[in-house]
């Protein structure tokens, strides 16, 4: 009897094992295989986004430039390198252009395709088709083709008659008018000339009287999918939400010729069973599932993938179950021999110790059910033990418990994480309705009493209303309210901490006993808290973050506002060096392909070069504004031209005096009109080195020398209707004051035009104790000196080197200003970025003397812009406006005495940057014709 029931014990052991470890293979296989899926969903939703991102920069950058405003075909070819240089530097475009509200358009295409130079028969030469329509007043549509080779030289210009065609009747153009200032995108198509798979994107203009749009190539995405599959018979597809195929291995089977172009077939029109058939599985709902297709066992499952822009794709995965199982089922067959012998071995043992632990595996499944019920207090410190339960049922439930927690984890993560409001509200409701086991989700924002759809998960709430107005807890009209059809529904409301309505969570599911259990209501009421928590966050991060910029621009402002000499130059630095930055972070080819900055390093920049003359608000007014050499808070030429009024007066006296002594007349007379004219010539002498515009040479300032010995005679007390301070100034610097009338110089440099350092003395040497941020600057001896024959003797300019140094201190005070604010370590650079715009390259500038070794690629792009833009500013008084060609040879110059980086330069020239920006804000006067071979020959030439 005892050898019959060891032989049972056994054949019940080895069951077990076969049963328990079979089912073990099965879930692995499809918790491997789901993976795996979900894996190649998230790679085309990558390997998308790479693909769309450079373009939507190449559309918000041509949206600013001058071409979208150009009324004729002239202006627009002068500006149509905008256009090449993007085809050229983005291979997945194969098309820009830009239609007007008068239905002009203009387009650049790149000829790299056969079937694009089959249709138009371009030149052998030609790479690039320029394709204009012009209207002209009487209606008269005007087509021409424009072919040019790659150095941009026209080789054909063609006439195309009956070329008939308004973009505003497009569908590119109507849906960018429909939201302005936004990129809007196409359903993607097959294009007409070159048969490749792509799409549109298009936005309007600055101004909003045009639209650009964009053709972007995704044929690739067909090849992409064959390095994805899983096994050499995997099924991979990309559909849109009508089930029409974008994406298939073979490209010959999705796509139907129809007349003479392309369509894309339906998953049913490929007649591929196994797609077919995992078509028809739940959407989204990340599991994987058996399926039977063509007499063959298959895994299959469908994955969302996300294009932005409403443009949500679908992927159909369905692998053979016999290929996905082939290496697993070798190791399973091992580790089945290997557990029965065990098991075999220690089944004695096994059975007291299962009688033993029963109750606790029982009460540990109770557990852990009521987790997955979303109810984490009851039963927690219960010590019922009862009988225990099917292995495979507690690792069921193990499983869910993990899966559940995982999902909490990864909302946290994105509660915590995510910066931007859109991708947070997306990623965290996709967990959460992930996690509740729903069928799907949408998220509202209230505002103004109207709720605003903001994210949305599953096809059973994507039919919504995109808003309806909500007050006092409900819809305005109970019609308006979101409804899902074929579902149970929860409304949510989100509230801050103060109560106040911040949106409305709306979850679909399908009435399962756990979605009915007051404890589902309990824990979602909770869960929807911490949203709303994390949505107030985000807009107070928000509005902190709008406010920063508002008084950021407040200042540069209210610096351009204290001086109507420097006019808008805090705006326009910052838009110059970020039209540098960003057109450098889309290269991909040249000597800036690795630059690269993200948005909070944009975002960083964009503060620091509006910042970068915030130390002006402590410049002295009348030293910033210095036009002429004698001026201090006015004119000081007019005293001295007073002057010259006395000693002509006197000349006049002294004629008179001689007539009286009986002189002869005509003599004196000659003798007073010589002493005049020579007074005349001398003060038009002084009045003209008093403008500073040209380099004084030794002999100028020898004469200037001569006519300050001629000497007036002082009648009146000069102490008299002095401030306090000035008075002690006068008394420290004159102890003793002449005896009147007093003989004075014409010109002169006294003691009281000297002012002092004393308590004021600025720590900016080098070895000072006090300077505690690392400048190194030449103090010079005096504070100020306003003496006359000093200032009129300043060689180049108006400037001292104390006007000098106090005009350069703008930057130290912007460093200490900026150093001294609390900023967040991602804005830490702030400071940096705004004060090193006056460092050279070799190491000569200031406030810190950092050489090219210390400035990075930010530096030298404000360095840069600082320079381009004070050069063609219009609004200086100091000198007249430079014309273009001019200030690039200054700064090509600049750039050979080691003030400027001759690379980056050079980039700037190619770039067309500066055509841009000057087209925007140069007078006419000043957009001569610049030689850009010249200006790299001067660089080329040590």
């Amino acid at each position: 009897m005892s050898s019959i029931m060891g032989v049972v014990s056994l054949l019940a052991g080895a069951l077990i094992v076969f049963f328990v470890g079979k089912a073990g293979v099965d879930q692995a296989v499809l918790s491997v295989t789901a993976d795996k899926i979900q894996g190649v969903g998230k790679a085309m939703s990558i390997q998308i986004g790479r693909m769309l991102e450079p373009a939507q920069a190449v559309l918000r950058q041509v949206s600013f430039d001058p071409i979208t405003t150009a009324d004729t075909l002239d202006d627009r070819l002068a500006r149509s390198f905008v256009l090449t240089e993007e085809l050229r530097s983005n291979p997945l475009v194969s098309s820009v252009y830009v239609g007007n509200s008068k239905g002009e358009f203009f387009l650049a295409r790149r000829l790299d395709h056969p079937e694009t130079r089959q249709l138009v028969k371009p030149p052998t030469d030609a790479v690039y088709l320029l394709q204009s329509i012009e209207r002209s007043a009487d209606g008269e549509v005007i087509g021409e083709f424009l072919f040019y080779d790659k150095d941009m030289t026209l080789l054909a210009r063609r006439e195309q008659v009956g070329y008939e065609f308004d973009p505003r009747e497009r569908p590119w153009y109507q849906s960018a008018q429909q939201a302005p200032a936004t990129a809007v995108m196409s359903s993607p198509y097959v294009f007409f000339t070159t048969r490749q798979i792509g799409l549109s994107l298009s936005r309007t203009s600055r101004a909003g009287d045009a639209v650009i749009g964009i053709d972007v190539v995704l044929d690739d995405l067909a090849s992409y999918l064959r390095d994805l599959k899983l096994t050499p018979n995997t099924e991979l597809a990309l559909i849109d939400r009508q089930n029409k195929v974008l994406a298939y291995p073979d490209v010959s089977r999705f796509l139907t010729p129809v007349g003479e172009s392309f369509i894309f077939k339906t998953v049913d029109m490929m007649g591929i069973p196994s797609l077919q058939r995992v078509l028809q599985l739940p959407a989204g709902d990340d599991q994987v599932h058996d399926i039977e297709a063509g007499g063959q066992s298959w895994l299959g499952m469908t994955v969302p993938v996300n294009m932005g822009m409403a443009q949500d794709l679908r992927l159909l995965a369905v692998a053979p179950y016999d290929e996905l199982t082939e290496g697993v089922r070798r190791m399973g067959n091992r580790t089945l021999l290997f557990i029965a012998a065990v098991v075999l071995a220690f089944l004695p043992i096994g059975w007291w110790v299962g009688n033993t632990i029963g109750s606790s595996l029982d009460r540990l499944i109770r557990r852990t059910r009521e987790i997955r019920r979303f109810d984490f207090e009851t039963g927690k410190d219960s010590n019922t033990r009862d009988r225990a339960r099917e292995v495979a049922e507690l690792s069921k439930d193990m499983d869910g418990m993990a899966e559940t927690i995982e999902h909490f984890l990864q909302i946290s993560q994105k509660l915590a994480t995510e910066k931007d409001m859109q991708r947070m509200l997306e990623a965290v409701l996709r967990e959460v309705v992930n996690a509740t086991h729903c069928a799907a989700g949408a998220v509202y924002l209230h505002l103004d009493d109207v709720m605003h759809r903001n994210a949305v998960v599953g096809e059973a709430c994507a039919q919504l209303p995109e808003s309806f107005e909500y007050e006092m807890g409900r819809a305005k009209r109970t019609k308006d309210r979101p409804l899902v059809e074929g579902l149970k529904q929860v409304d949510l409301e989100l509230r801050d901490r103060n109560g106040q309505l911040q949106g409305l969570l709306v979850l679909a599911h399908r009435g399962t006993a756990a979605h009915l259990d007051e404890g589902f209501s309990a824990f979602m009421a909770k869960l929807s808290g911490m949203l709303a928590v994390s949505i107030e966050t985000r807009q107070l991060i928000d509005s902190q973050k709008q406010l920063l910029n508002a008084v950021v621009q407040l200042m540069a402002d209210a610096i351009d506002a204290k001086s109507p000499y420097t006019g808008g130059h805090c705006k326009r630095v910052p838009e110059l060096a970020l039209l540098l930055a960003d057109r450098m972070n889309l290269d991909t080819e040249g000597p800036y392909r690795a630059f690269r900055m993200d948005d909070a390093q944009r975002y960083e920049f964009y503060l620091g070069a509006w910042l970068h003359d915030c130390g002006k608000v402590t410049s002295a007014e009348h030293i910033v504004d210095k036009a002429s050499k004698l001026e201090v808070i006015y004119n000081r030429i007019h005293e001295i031209r007073m002057r010259f009024e006395v000693l002509w007066r006197d000349a006049e006296i002294a004629h008179l005096q001689r007539m009286a002594v009986g002189a002869e007349k005509t003599g004196s007379e000659a003798v007073m009109r010589a002493r005049h004219a020579a007074l005349k010539d001398d003060f038009a002498f002084v009045a003209q080195c008093n403008l500073g515009g040209e380099v004084l040479a030794d002999e100028r300032i020898a004469r200037l020398h001569q006519i300050a010995g001629q000497s007036w005679l002082r009648h009146f007390d000069d102490r008299l209707g002095l401030a306090v301070g000035e008075l002690r100034q006068l008394d420290e610097a004159r102890p003793h004051a002449p005896d009147l009338p007093a003989r004075e110089a014409l010109l002169a440099d006294r003691a009281e035009h000297i002012v002092s350092w004393g308590q004021d003395r600025p720590p900016v040497e080098k070895g000072d104790p006090a300077n505690l941020y690392g400048f190194d600057m030449v103090l010079p001896s005096y504070k100020q000196n306003m003496g006359e024959l000093h200032n009129l003797s300043i060689r180049r300019g108006t400037l001292t080197d104390e006007d000098r140094f106090r005009i350069n201190d703008h930057i130290v005070q912007t460093y200490i200003m900026l150093c001294r604010l609390p900023w967040p370590r991602a804005l830490s650079r702030v400071p940096e970025l705004a004060a090193t715009h006056h460092e050279k390259m070799d190491g000569n500038g200031y406030p810190r003397r950092l050489d090219a070794s210390r400035l990075n690629t930010f530096d030298r792009i404000m360095a840069l812009a600082d320079i381009f833009e004070a050069l063609t500013a219009a609004d200086r008084p100091y000198r007249p406006a430079k014309r273009l060609s001019d200030a690039l040879k200054i700064m090509a110059n600049m750039c050979r005495e080691g003030h400027l980086d001759p690379e980056l330069f050079r980039y700037f020239l190619r770039s067309g940057i500066w055509q841009t920006f000057a087209a925007d804000h140069l007078r006419p006067e000043q957009l001569d014709r610049v030689d850009i071979a010249g200006l790299e020959q001067m660089l080329s030439v040590a």
